[in-house]
């Protein structure tokens, strides 16, 4: 079952979608999320909704238009469906990946420090 219907991205867009479009769009999308982070996290919805939004009312990636006379420019090199790196990163950060961690490299093991010698308290040049 999709994360996102075809009424979810109509709703977004604010605007009545062709329902066959609109759920190949959001299957697309879906695939796309999946290939970042298999499964889908909770929430993932909300990226896939993004992607397919996009998509859907920019397939060909129009950056700039004018209207009289008419002008239009297209991207170099996004167009059609696509992830932000802020998507991606939006969908790591919902499967507890990415972000900031640390790791601890003493074995479970492990026992207390060796004790030092005494001579060791005081630097070698401040001898008594």
């Amino acid at each position: 079952m999709p994360l996102v219907a075809p009424q979810h991205l109509a709703d977004f867009l604010g605007q009545d979608v062709q329902e066959e479009r609109a759920a190949l769009i959001i299957t697309q999308a879906e695939a796309l999320c999946r290939a970042v982070v298999s499964p889908l996290p909770e929430g993932a919805g909300a990226v896939v909704l993004s992607v397919a939004a996009r998509a859907y009312a920019n397939p060909q990636g129009i950056v700039a238009e004018t209207v009289g006379p008419y002008s239009v420019q297209r991207p170099q090199s996004q167009a059609g469906l696509y992830m932000t790196r802020d998507e991606r990163r939006s969908l790591k950060l919902m499967a507890g990946r990415g972000g900031a961690f640390s790791i601890n490299p003493t074995p479970a093991t492990a026992g207390p420090p060796p004790a030092r010698p005494a001579s060791w308290d005081l630097p070698w040049w401040y001898e008594q």
